[in-house]
């Protein structure tokens, strides 16, 4: 049985459907209750509290850990669910980290992230690693405003990273729990292009057939709106690197290639998929 958490978002979802489309035992785990495909068990808990999880994790061979955004904050400690995988017998886990661990080290929301990736290391688990980049789906913070006004409002309107459409990494997260090649394997995980949010909103515009404006945001707008949804100190380190990208944070990487045998999927065939989010 594998345990995937989050598993009503937009990686855990993918994931869900496909571990059980490959025949294995799925045990989802979210906040809320959700529909699931059927055969999958659906438990509603909280990985705040990793000591509610020890029913979830009982004969689970396998673990997809995903963090929601308060077990990023200070005071947080995700690495009793490590813990608790350990005590249930769990025999891998597959973690979503970021990119940011890698090209950020010394920011301190991602100190946090390796220190999680540490543990696992040291777990005597058998492991893998995602660290993507930033996410296609991000864009579905623009759904009203392009329903309502065919408006993007976003800051750094000309500045882009290559953002990674979530399926993708839930693919990847698929072939590291059923395949034993990937263990141990770290794997960055981007889209196959550089895009600004001025080209996001050109690419949802042309999947609506019609057109999209772009508004540029100042930084502290941004942030105020950012911050609703997110710790602030995580606000402001993914706006340093959407603002400023460095070199590793514009490098195209070969992993999904690597691990898939075939390329990223693109922002506009994102965008042509996600379409009536944004109608």
């Amino acid at each position: 049985m594998i345990v995937v958490t989050g598993a009503t978002g937009n990686i855990g979802r993918p994931l869900t459907d496909a571990l059980a489309g490959a025949g294995r035992q799925v045990t989802a785990v979210s906040r809320h209750a959700a529909a699931v495909p059927d055969g999958v068990r659906h438990v509603v808990a909280d990985l705040a509290e990793p000591t509610g999880l020890k029913p979830v994790l009982a004969g689970a061979q396998a673990l997809f850990l995903l963090l929601s955004g308060d077990l990023h904050a200070a005071g947080a400690n995700p690495a009793d669910i490590i813990g608790e995988a350990v005590l249930a017998g769990v025999r891998r886990v597959v973690l979503l980290s970021t990119l940011a661990v890698a090209t950020r080290p010394a920011d301190p929301t991602r100190i946090a992230m390796r220190s999680l990736e540490d543990t696992l290391r040291e777990s005597g688990l058998e492991w893998a690693v995602l660290r993507p980049g930033g996410f296609a789906s991000n864009a579905l913070w623009w759904a009203e405003s392009v329903r309502t006004q065919r408006v993007v409002a976003a800051p750094f309107g000309d500045v882009g990273v290559p953002v990674i459409d979530p399926a993708d990494i839930a693919a990847v997260a698929a072939a590291c729990l059923l395949d034993d090649r990937h263990t141990g394997g770290v794997y960055e995980l981007t889209g196959p292009e550089v895009i600004t949010p001025r080209q996001q909103a050109e690419a949802i515009g042309t999947a609506l057939g019609s057109p999209v404006r772009f508004h540029e945001l100042t930084r502290d707008e941004a942030r105020t709106a950012m911050t609703q949804g997110m710790p602030a100190e995580l606000a402001d380190a993914t706006l340093d690197i959407v603002g400023s990208p460095n070199p590793a944070e514009l490098r195209v990487s070969p992993d999904v290639q690597r691990v898939l045998g075939r390329a990223p999927g693109s922002f506009a065939a994102w965008a042509a998929r996600n379409v009536a989010a944004f109608r």
